[in-house]
């Protein structure tokens, strides 16, 4: 599951990371949460677009959004079948800009449970190309909101020191074809969200003020005990088993 994200670097390195022509303006966020907006790319007419979307997809045939769950990340083993993204796969994927994201590994039980959260991000310094799908969804009173869901795979060797799920993490060559709706089919998309290699990240150990989305700042991704290094511009473009979740469960965050 990915509940929490971050987007550290300058919005022009994003920019020209993933090529598209507007030049928004957006501050560092360090603690990315559900409900909130987000920066996503999009393909429209062979060309990639800048857009602000809400985290928490909401399906167009959706009548009552108070009645369907908190839904922030879909599962690639079943984008293909369940109506809620059927949709969405076939025509409406997206990739959210990050460079990186939160989890937690959660050790003993009950009363005894300890969370201790890491930040995970690519080695390299570079964006964090998270697969994404998208929908608008329109409101009786002709309102319109944007809505998206980050894309989920089994966890690669690192990250099953933690949790046994993680973002679909797209490759640079991989982002074309996931944004191509029109000549890549559904099923050649979803192969794309695999694991990715384990030599991809780096895992820290994080303060546990990330719990509170109320915290927001650089500190939240420095590693427990030592600094943490400054990211190397890219080029462009170029113990306890953990625990489990899945889309139909994320009425809350964790």
């Amino acid at each position: 599951m990915c509940g929490r994200f971050f987007i550290a670097q300058a919005p022009e390195l994003f920019a020209e990371f993933y090529d598209y022509p507007e030049r928004p303006n957006f501050p560092p966020r360090y603690n990315v949460a559900p409900t909130q907006p987000v920066p996503i790319v999009v393909g429209e007419g062979g060309a990639r677009h800048f857009r602000l979307v809400r985290w928490g997809f909401w399906p167009s045939w959706l009548k009552d959004p108070k009645t369907f769950p908190l839904v922030i990340n879909a599962r690639v083993e079943t984008i293909l079948e369940k109506p809620t993204f059927r949709g969405a796969v076939r025509h409406r994927r997206c990739v959210f800009l990050a460079d990186g994201f939160y989890e937690w590994r959660r050790e003993g039980t009950g009363r005894n449970t300890v969370r201790t959260p890491f930040a995970i991000s690519r080695a390299d310094g570079a964006p964090m190309a998270l697969a994404g799908l998208w929908e608008s969804w329109l409101g009786a009173d002709g309102s319109e909101i944007d809505t998206a869901a980050i894309v989920t795979t089994g966890a690669n060797g690192t990250m099953a020191a933690v949790h046994d799920r993680m973002p679909a993490i797209l490759s640079p060559e991989q982002v074309a074809p996931w944004l191509d709706t029109r000549d890549v089919d559904q099923a050649e998309a979803a192969a794309l969200c695999r694991p990715c290699p384990d030599e991809w990240l780096r895992l820290d150990p994080v303060s546990d003020r990330v719990n509170a989305v109320r915290n927001d700042d650089a500190a939240l991704i420095a590693p427990v005990g030592r600094p943490r290094p400054a990211p190397t511009p890219p080029d462009l473009p170029a113990a306890e088993k953990p625990r489990s979740s899945d889309e139909d469960e994320q009425g809350t965050l964790f």
